[in-house]
């Protein structure tokens, strides 16, 4: 191999390994960071403070009850109880959560996004019916990826794209979360377009949606409920 042909394969290599980085949570310096709120109590980093490694416990690193139904008695019918190093201290650092999605029949988890996380979606019961919506494209408009998927079957879910869940079960559905991310976050479309607070402008949305502006102070009148807990 020549040396040019060397140096553009190393350019390449360098490229894709910035990218590789850039996609994901900084990789951790230590081992584990046992998450405490006590900034006494140790270093500050990855947005929580780390527990002495010294003082760490194998309860640090469980966590029980995620084989516990929740509550979907809601508008959505739906409810996601999310595992994150709020509430499993040593997952902090580690650059993933995850998370428990009940669904009720015909329940809906809504069009929503997560920030710096991608998603990947396991059935554990039910049929669901998932979809992503992509970025702009070129030619104009947005593609729409959907599926219908069982038991068992797994879904992915890329970063920051719009996506949502529906249960089309008659019976209740059960899903299993996972994000490449310690804070994925979520945005749930609608909720942020008229749930704002203060609100967004009237004259912005009846613009953006290309509708009346009585239409969107209805709908900004609503109680836009979070089903994420």
């Amino acid at each position: 191999m020549g040396a040019h042909n060397i140096l553009a394969y190393i350019g390449v290599l360098f490229a894709m390994t910035s990218y590789v980085a850039y996609a994901t949570d900084p990789t951790q310096l230590q081992d584990f960071c046992v998450g405490v709120n006590d900034p006494n109590g140790g270093l500050f980093v990855n947005g929580l403070f780390c527990k002495n490694p010294m003082d760490a416990q194998p309860d640090d690193f469980l966590f029980k009850g995620l084989n516990i139904p929740h509550n979907t008695n809601n508008k959505l019918g739906s409810n996601v109880t999310l595992v994150s190093a709020a509430n499993l201290p040593g997952l902090n650092t580690l650059g993933i959560t995850m998370a428990r999605i009940d669904f009720a029949p015909y329940g809906l988890n809504p069009p929503h996004t997560h920030p710096r996380g991608t998603e990947v979606l396991t059935v554990i019961e039910g049929t669901l019916y998932v979809g992503f919506v992509t970025s702009n494209l070129p030619n104009g408009g947005n593609r729409l990826f959907t599926k219908v998927f069982y038991q068992g079957d797994v879904f992915v879910f890329p970063q920051r794209l719009i996506h949502f869940q529906f249960n089309v079960g008659k019976t209740p559905a059960i899903a299993m979360v996972r994000f490449s991310s310690q804070n994925p976050g979520v945005i749930t479309v609608a909720n942020a377009m008229f749930g704002s607070k203060p609100p967004i402008s009237v004259d912005v949305l009846s613009k953006a949606f290309q509708l009346d502006q009585k239409v969107i102070q209805k709908l900004q009148s609503l109680f836009w409920m979070d089903n994420n807990h």
